[in-house]
């Protein structure tokens, strides 16, 4: 019960990554608060119906909890085209979700943390903020920028005991998976090339990232903080 007596906020947990995280914090003794704009979430939960993106509605949750001892912001979304087919609405729609959302929720838990003297605050990035990737670009671009944005906030709070860490998994068996690989001219040919690209052979499952966040949020890691965890079956190694 790595988590027990802790309050833990996750965006993005309706689905995947978002969903698997919750389940297992829930499991280690977490209260959970689950953020997302879709219904549903692991049962056990408290669930907030709310975009990422509102600044009032992350203040209000924040406010109401009290306290937070974790933060961890699965919440994302990926349009799948190259920078020359990207529309200024695609663009914004992802660095929208995906950064601004990822920084309003930060910083509305920067507060309690701070009060506390503690907090861990972990991202989900992926492994194509490392390693480039096509047919992506507002969606590899907005990851690049949630690492920077993990290693600045690392950086400011080190010594205030605020940890700040980010995950960077490779492909995931999740709904926004089966989505990109939907998009493709061949979708059957698309996800063979992508399972190639992990030396281990296959896509990863929620859950085995759900353990490495749990890792980042729990004491476990409490001399951990700014770095780039790959969950990627060796992708980067390859």
């Amino acid at each position: 019960m790595r988590m027990k007596g802790k309050t833990v906020i996750v965006t993005g947990a309706s689905s995947g990554i978002g969903w698997a995280t919750a389940s297992l914090l829930l499991a280690e003794g977490a209260s959970v608060l689950a953020v997302d704009m879709q219904p549903g979430a692991p049962e056990g939960c408290q669930l907030l119906i709310a975009d990422v993106t509102d600044e009032a509605a992350a203040e209000k949750a924040v406010d109401s909890l009290g306290h937070v001892d974790a933060l961890v912001t699965a919440a994302g979304i990926s349009r799948g085209r190259p920078l020359g087919d990207t529309t200024v609405e695609d663009w914004n729609a992802v660095m929208a979700t995906n950064v601004t959302g990822t920084f309003i929720w930060i910083r509305a838990c920067l507060k309690p943390m701070l009060t506390a003297g503690k907090g861990s605050i972990v991202t989900i990035a992926s492994q194509l903020a490392r390693a480039g990737g096509r047919n992506n670009a507002a969606y590899v671009t907005s990851k690049g920028a949630v690492v920077a944005m993990t290693k600045t906030v690392a950086l400011d709070y080190a010594t205030r005991g605020i940890r700040c860490n980010a995950v960077l998994p490779g492909a995931i068996e999740t709904p926004m998976l089966a989505r990109s690989m939907a998009r493709a001219v061949d979708p059957d040919a698309a996800r063979r090339a992508s399972i190639g690209r992990h030396p281990m052979g296959r896509f990863g499952r929620p859950e085995e990232v759900a353990r490495s966040i749990l890792h980042l949020a729990s004491d476990d890691s409490e001399f951990v903080t700014g770095i780039e965890l790959p969950v990627d079956g060796g992708w980067l190694a390859g």
